[in-house]
């Protein structure tokens, strides 16, 4: 038995920015993926490295140990767990799903108890650390389910990052929501910083550097920060999907009769972003809002915007 035959059979569904990342760090570690996608021709990069292509959900599936996903939301991971031709069709008993998606905690919880139903082990792991944590596997995985079932899991994760076992169903997505929260507050408050910079006449660049020697030195503030100064507002991730987010903590909150008035400034600020047709933009474009709300005033105001 080679390698590769002892290291379980992973069909990879979902090939955007995060999910080829990820599927390639695990045909790079000798496993072998199957890939399946919405739009076939985001799989043949990962076919060139030995991946192979499946015609359908059903088919990627059909010979898995470990189905691994990573969706857009709640309406592909209904379609793909439990459509026509889905995971629950066609995928070995006992094979072993794993969400890496972000979607709400009870809906979470409610595909855990269907697939149990169905004679499927489940995981809930959504992750953080964006493309560049996808592609160096450095993210962070947030769990929820099963010691056993993370246990089982365990070699393929360490591939992809750091695993953070938070509890039993819905923990991982719950952390996530938590995390996204804090991602996004921040990133306004660099914007405001940022802003606060240009409008008191010092370069917004320079005081970006001076900041990452001290307290508030952070992620955001290097990656988002960086292409705020750069107004490169090509997405690594797309704000659209930044409203899902923040509209599901803010839902959360409520059912936990907890307010939070930064997320919910922010999502508003997004939302608006979406409806004037600029959804696909980087996060960091929320600086393009910070600025409308305060002409003339702009952040690198002698640069071209690089929009995708």
């Amino acid at each position: 038995m080679t390698q590769m035959d002892e290291k379980p059979r992973i069909a990879f569904i979902g090939i955007g920015l995060m999910g080829s990342r990820m599927a390639t760090r695990l045909l790079n570690a000798g496993y072998s993926v199957t890939v399946r996608n919405r739009s076939p021709g985001k799989c043949q990069p990962l076919a060139a490295l030995g991946g192979r292509v499946a015609t359908s959900v059903a088919d990627a599936v059909k010979d898995a140990d470990i189905v691994l996903t990573s969706l857009a939301g709640a309406d592909a991971i209904e379609a793909v767990f439990f459509g026509a031709d889905g995971v629950v069709s066609a995928a070995p008993e006992g094979c072993l799903t794993i969400d890496l998606s972000s979607v709400a905690p009870d809906i979470a919880r409610e595909n855990h108890r269907r697939l149990a139903e169905a004679g499927y082990a489940h995981l809930d792991a959504p992750v953080s650390g964006g493309v560049s944590g996808a592609e160096e596997g450095t993210l962070a995985i947030l769990v929820g389910g099963t010691a056993e079932y993370v246990d089982r899991a365990r070699p393929v994760l360490d591939v992809l990052g750091n695993i953070f076992h938070l509890g039993e169903e819905g923990a991982g997505q719950v952390v996530k929501l938590v995390n996204q929260t804090i991602v996004h507050v921040f990133i306004g408050g660099v914007t405001e910083g940022l802003m606060l910079a240009a409008a008191l006449g010092v370069d917004a660049d320079k005081a970006r550097e001076a900041l990452l020697g001290g307290y508030c030195q952070s992620r955001i503030l290097t990656i988002q920060g960086e292409k705020m100064v750069k107004r490169d507002f090509v997405p690594g991730g797309p704000l659209k999907y930044s409203v899902k987010d923040l509209n599901m903590s803010v839902e959360m909150a409520r059912d936990a009769s907890l307010e939070l008035p930064l997320a919910k400034k922010t999502l508003e600020q997004y939302q608006n972003m979406v409806e004037s047709g600029q959804g696909n933009l980087d996060h960091s474009a929320l600086l393009l809002a910070y600025e409308r709300e305060n002409t003339p005033i702009r952040v690198s105001p002698e640069k071209q915007d690089k929009l995708p």
